[in-house]
């Protein structure tokens, strides 16, 4: 699957930090990891953490699937708001997956610092508003909601708004605290040069084309013919398992983003704050940490990468004119534009668990906008999965829910 288009910011950005070799013998391995995204670094991490004999195994180079196209915005907010998910699941599970995210904020935080990574972890409040005045009612119940829930939230009128943001036609909002943005792909490979040193073997443009399952273990076969002995497999595919489980559980979507320089005075309030709004697709936009602005949306359906990447000039106007429209007087010079495939679940949440037609195997499918906040989530219950544990979120995350 072509999982983003010619240009993420990303990758252009940073470059090839790093490549590794194929794998041209037989191994062995406690755990393989299959896909080297940001989601396969965590678990890696904590597979080397735990004491596992882990290999990483990916069909392109590192980080050059979805990772490389994410805005790497950072927030606790699942794609369903609080209330409506409580409808959804109930209010334990709800606000739990709520909290969890939150929490997986604060542990990246600290594994950033103890990796003394150079990704720019920065620590954002995140501005949830209102587009339309309709929007208002239902918004209002949103922050009632987390407040109840114990999150740091304020409500700002469109005054507030205008004051504090300089941002024009909006209708009220949700300021929340706890959010932060990073450089994922940067970090990704940070984490994986880290664990390269304690163990962790990589091999990328290898590909897995056949997993034969034994009681106590697996044989994955690859491309190349070579084979993986392993006693667990733990899937970090994303979008791609699309491919591998049959069932209709996610809806994939592209979404596109575009990059530019920024005006630092116009742009000064928000330096430190994600923005999102109520609009369906929502528009988002963040700072980066080299001084450009990055907005996000345009959500279609994903059809084909051809017909995704003709949409690029359409999408890139429909974009801005939301910019526009909150920053009447500024003009949006365009550096990057690309887009890249996300994936919607019926409630908002992942897929976080055993599948029954896997055995001794694990996925890690962090999807919506939450995809890293739910991966540091997966490395929680990978753990405890590992060791013959459940987790509180399993129930709610799991496949057939």
């Amino acid at each position: 699957m072509n999982l983003k288009s010619n240009e993420p910011f990303w990758l252009l950005k940073n470059g090839l930090i790093e490549s590794y070799p194929s794998l041209k013998s037989n191994e062995e391995c406690d755990v393989l990891v299959i896909g080297a995204g940001i989601t396969g670094s965590l678990i890696a991490h904590q597979m080397i953490e735990d004491g596992y004999k882990t290999i990483v195994i990916d069909k392109r180079e590192l980080c050059n699937g979805s990772t490389s196209a994410t805005t790497s915005m950072l927030q606790y907010e699942i794609d369903v708001p609080l209330f409506e998910l409580i409808d959804k699941i109930g209010e334990k599970g709800a606000v739990e997956s709520y909290k969890a995210c939150s929490d997986s904020i604060d542990v990246l935080e600290k594994l950033t610092k103890k990796t003394k990574s150079k990704a720019g972890f920065k620590r954002k409040k995140s501005l949830y508003f209102a587009s339309k005045k309709k929007d208002v009612n239902w918004l209002k119940n949103e922050f009632k909601a987390r407040k109840k829930a114990g999150f740091p939230v304020s409500w700002l009128e469109p005054e507030d708004i205008k004051q504090k943001f300089e941002f024009e036609n909006t209708f009220g909002a949700i300021l929340s605290d706890q959010g932060a943005s990073i450089d994922a792909f940067q970090f990704a490979h940070e984490l994986f040069t880290l664990n390269v040193k304690k163990g962790l073997r990589i091999f990328d443009k290898t590909e897995m084309v056949k997993v034969e399952y034994f009681k106590g273990f697996n044989i994955a076969t690859l491309e190349s013919g070579h084979t993986i002995k392993t006693k667990k497999i733990i899937y970090c595919i994303g979008y791609e398992s699309k491919e591998l489980i049959k069932e209709d559980f996610v809806d994939l979507k592209s979404t596109y983003a575009v990059v530019s320089e920024i005006d630092d005075e116009k742009f000064k309030n928000i330096t430190n704050t994600l923005v999102w709004n109520t609009d369906e697709p929502y528009i988002y936009m963040r700072t980066t940490d080299d001084g450009r602005l990055l907005i996000g949306g345009g959500d279609e359906d994903f059809s084909d990468p051809k017909k995704r990447d003709q949409l690029l000039d359409k999408k890139e106007k429909e974009i801005l004119k939301v910019l526009k429209k909150i920053k009447p007087d500024y003009h949006f010079y365009t550096d990057f534009v690309w887009a890249g495939v996300f994936g919607e679940t019926k409630d908002g949440l992942p897929y976080i668990g055993e599948h029954e037609k896997f055995k001794n195997s694990y996925f890690v499918l962090g999807f919506g906008g939450n995809g890293i906040t739910f991966s540091v989530v997966g490395m929680e219950m990978a753990s405890q999965f590992m060791k013959g544990k459940k987790h509180l979120l399993s129930k709610y995350f799991k496949f057939g829910r």
